[in-house]
């Protein structure tokens, strides 16, 4: 820097003076004394949790995946869905619509979901603000559930849930204009019961979400008898239609 200072008073330049032509001339002196300027490098986003490779689900209602779907009303206002599958048996578990859902929330949908179906060990989800809030890190703490979040930039971490999301805009949110909320929570619940009760799924021997579960429940046979990955059954068949949470506890 003091032989930039010194060139530019060689050159009739004062350093407290600042002329047109005088910032192009600093650049090409630092670079003919061969200097460059200090950059701040960017920091990388990072999950707020630890991170580790997914583990296959190996029961069901073991591992939850969870995710959001964007979708806009006739009149153009934005609304978004909440999809929660399970691993396992391809249940659709909530399909939760609304203007706008925060991490409380999301935090008092879930405490719903155990109190129906029961406490699973891990939750899978992108690193969106959701799901990195401090209402889901204390609501994973307060009941004991591990969260598992895919490394950013790999959708296919969480493969189930993005393939169900597919399903539901191709089926459902491509083919359907949705007027009011109360309008999308009906399509909504009609096309998850077909979902989980009418439509055979190969990857679980050619049966509905329900009756999968519903089997496991009833013979005690792991999934992998049924050549799924699964183990052993622990999860009651999906309610009829979507889950719809009354709140009850203020997380976060």
């Amino acid at each position: 820097a003091q032989r930039v200072i010194k060139r530019l008073r060689e050159e009739g330049y004062d350093r407290t003076i600042y002329i047109h032509g005088a910032l192009e001339r600093l650049c090409r002196l630092y670079a003919e004394e061969g200097l460059t300027i200090q950059t701040k490098v960017p920091r990388r986003k990072r999950a707020r949790r630890y991170r580790a490779g997914r583990p296959g689900a190996t029961a069901a209602n073991e591992v939850w995946a969870m995710d959001f779907v964007h979708d806009q009303f006739a009149g153009g206002r934005r609304f978004r869905i909440l999809n929660v599958v399970d691993d396992v048996t391809r249940e659709c578990l909530a399909a939760i619509p609304d203007t706008s859902i925060s991490g409380q929330r999301v935090a008092r949908e879930l405490t719903e979901l155990i109190r129906q179906r029961g406490r699973p060990s891990m939750i899978v989800s992108d690193n969106g603000t959701e799901f990195t809030s401090m209402a889901i890190l204390g609501w994973a703490e307060d009941h004991k559930v591990a969260w598992h979040y895919i490394a950013p930039g790999k959708p296919t971490q969480n493969g189930f849930v993005e393939s169900f999301n597919g399903r539901m805009r191709d089926e459902l949110l491509n083919e359907c204009l949705f007027f009011s909320l109360d309008h999308a929570r009906q399509k909504l619940a009609d096309w998850t019961t077909d979902y989980n009760t009418r439509r055979p799924h190969s990857s679980i021997g050619y049966q509905t979400p329900a009756a999968y579960a519903a089997t496991l429940n009833a013979t005690g046979r792991s999934a992998a008898q049924f050549g799924n990955s699964a183990a052993r059954p622990v999860a009651q068949p999906a309610p009829q239609g979507v889950t719809t949470v009354v709140t009850l506890v203020a997380a976060g």
